[in-house]
């Protein structure tokens, strides 16, 4: 008897630690999932300035992986490893050491913003548009402020015609600081012209092409700007509390279905994640098995996997949902074109 009461004992004390002795793990779940087409808060999440946005019928939905706050106790750690929609994984994984939480969200929200960037800049190339300067926002106390605005195209600086980063610049160059200069620009596919004066290279920090303040000569715009093809439209994304890239190409995608010539769903769900680049190349991401658990719950029809997630995709097959491997954007088109037509599209 004494010595059951002492197992008993035990056993308590242990499941006390148990539950309060943090672990260096945290839990990855199903994320929320978010409609490109659709709306968050009566607020688009894919807004269109400019034109109208097509009318949709289908979804195209990105995927996300929730996470736990850092140091789960032992027996979260042990439940969550006997849960197939739990992924239990070391804390640096996540959370890498040297930064806080807070820092760790902030960058990722970076990510996603830089994100949205790189899925404007392949929608519009897809559709055609031509590549140029275009201003992507004004630096602080910027010569610029109510002349210019962000996704002007700058198209000439004092007559001359500026394509490119490195014309504009050498432009910029030739130019003294404090010298009132006519800027021609493009917006929502309107001509105008803006009046700045210059700042010195020499007194300001730089903000305009690729070379260093310090080494520059000439003026500044005081303007950040970036090589992206330019619309007769504005695109516009919000989505909040999500971070990381992985929603590149479903943003993409959304973009098309809203401004292209084509219904890309055909009044279908699909859900599905992956990088992209500017010029349409599609990259891994993580959690890919508890994304399609997400993709399942909401009735997808069909599940976009970035073509170096594939094996993983395949270690947790779910019978109900169709997965089409996609290593660029012109495969995820082509696979969307499979669904609409009925075909089953290229798989894992």
């Amino acid at each position: 008897m004494a010595v059951l009461s002492v197992g008993v004992v035990l056993l308590v004390v242990f499941g006390v630690l148990g539950a309060a002795v943090p672990v260096p793990y945290v839990a990855q779940v199903p994320g929320p999932t978010f409609n490109t087409l659709g709306e968050i808060d009566g607020e688009p999440i894919i807004s269109v300035e400019g034109r109208e946005r097509n009318e949709t019928e289908g979804e195209l939905t990105l995927t996300t992986v929730g996470v736990s706050r850092a140091g789960l106790s032992l027996v979260e750690a042990v439940q969550g490893w006997f849960d197939r929609e739990v992924s239990v994984v070391p804390e640096e994984t996540v959370y890498p050491p040297g930064r806080t939480e807070q820092q760790t969200r902030d960058a990722n929200r970076q990510a996603f913003l830089t994100s949205e960037e790189a899925a404007e800049a392949a929608a519009l190339a897809e559709l055609g548009h031509p590549v140029k300067v275009v201003v992507r926002g004004l630096s602080e106390d910027s010569p610029a402020e109510g002349r210019l605005q962000e996704g002007d195209a700058v198209e000439t600086l004092d007559g001359r015609p500026t394509p490119d980063l490195a014309t504009l610049d050498a432009v910029l160059r030739s130019i003294p600081g404090g010298t009132t200069v006519s800027v021609g620009y493009t917006r929502l596919g309107e001509p105008g012209t803006a009046t700045v004066t210059t700042r010195s290279a020499a007194d300001a920090e730089q903000t305009d092409g690729p070379a260093d303040a310090e080494e520059r000569e000439g003026s500044l715009l005081g303007v950040l700007v970036r090589e992206q093809p330019a619309a007769p439209y504005d695109v516009d994304i919000a989505v909040e509390d999500v971070g990381g890239p992985s929603a590149g190409l479903m943003l993409t995608l959304g973009i098309l279905d809203l401004v292209g010539d084509t219904d890309l769903t055909g009044g279908a769900t699909v859900a599905g994640t992956g990088t992209i680049t500017a010029t349409g190349e599609v990259g891994p991401i993580g959690g890919i098995q508890l994304k399609m658990i997400a993709a399942e719950e909401i009735g997808a029809e069909l599940f976009l996997v970035p073509a170096d997630n594939c094996a993983d995709a395949l270690g947790a097959p779910r019978p109900g949902l169709t997965l089409a491997r996609v290593a660029n954007l012109d495969e995820a088109l082509t696979a969307l074109e499979d669904l609409r037509a009925g075909r089953t599209p290229r798989p894992c």
